[in-house]
């Protein structure tokens, strides 16, 4: 029988407050587990608005600690009520005035596994985002869930093929990318970047975004969030550009041994010439 892990994504329109968010996307969870979804992915800051289109200290208000704040205490409990494994990007609290951008990674019994914290961090027009956290500093962490390994690289990272890669030598099956990225600039690598990543490092690529123009700025921020497989094709189609949706998809595992023999990537890498990479 083949590998089947179902898997979802969850795009959300800001709401106007925290607890709301919380309370729509706990019932978008339930929605999927319900599709008999075994994972579920949440998109980036998933319980606030991009905040990063302005600069302003009110909104370090919206950070936690991960694992002991509330909201990931109650996606633990999220998590074990479904049997559900949950990606749940927060704005992360270490200690005063040290913030982060951060993925819990929760297992399907509601234990939770530890976080990705987002490594590379932009600051553009309408994404000030140095303002608000720290650079990482965990790596690029491969968690081991009840779908197997998976890894988390958020929103700006994915311009970055390095990380991609340390994901897929960890062993990822699964790398979701949960995002919040708007029309213009970007909106046409967004079906550019992911398949390609998913190709190159021969394995699954969920990648999510929010929608619509939040009160903050102009950002239009355009949805079609979707999986992509190792051929780099989309698993399904993307979802909506401007309505909320849950997105559900089959994945079949055993695809991934089916590429890699096939190309071959992995085998053909030449790490020994790659020592100017590393060099600032």
């Amino acid at each position: 029988m083949p590998e089947i892990i179902r898997a979802g994504l969850v795009q959300q329109r800001w709401t106007g407050d925290k607890e709301s968010m919380i309370r729509n996307a706990v019932t978008a969870i339930g929605s999927a587990a319900s599709q008999g979804a075994q994972v579920v992915c949440l998109q980036e800051l998933f319980y606030g608005p991009y905040f990063c289109q302005v600069q302003d200290t009110d909104y370090y208000s919206y950070t936690e600690a991960i694992p002991d704040g509330p909201t990931t205490q109650l996606m633990c409990e999220v998590a074990r009520q479904h049997g559900v494994v949950l990606i749940v990007p927060m704005y992360e609290v270490e200690h005063p005035g040290v913030y982060y951008n951060t993925a819990a990674v929760i297992d399907a019994d509601g234990t939770y596994l530890g976080k990705h914290r987002k490594n590379h961090i932009p600051q553009v027009k309408g994404f000030w985002e140095k303002f608000y956290f720290k650079p990482g500093n965990l790596g690029y962490p491969v968690f081991d869930t009840a779908v197997g390994r998976i890894g988390v690289y958020i929103c700006y990272e994915r311009h970055f093929p390095e990380g991609w890669r340390a994901l897929g030598l960890a062993g990822a099956r699964i790398v979701f990318n949960p995002s919040a990225t708007s029309r213009g600039l970007s909106e046409y690598l967004w079906r550019l970047e992911q398949p390609a990543a998913a190709v190159a490092n021969e394995y699954y690529v969920g990648t999510i975004n929010r929608v619509g123009v939040e009160p903050l700025g102009d950002n239009d921020f355009y949805g079609q969030s979707y999986f992509a497989d190792p051929r780099g094709q989309l698993v399904g189609d993307a979802a909506s550009d401007t309505e909320e949706e849950i997105v559900v998809r089959d994945l079949d595992m055993d695809l991934l041994a089916e590429v890699r023999d096939l190309w071959a990537f992995y085998r053909d890498r030449r790490p020994d010439s790659y020592d100017s990479l590393t060099r600032p």
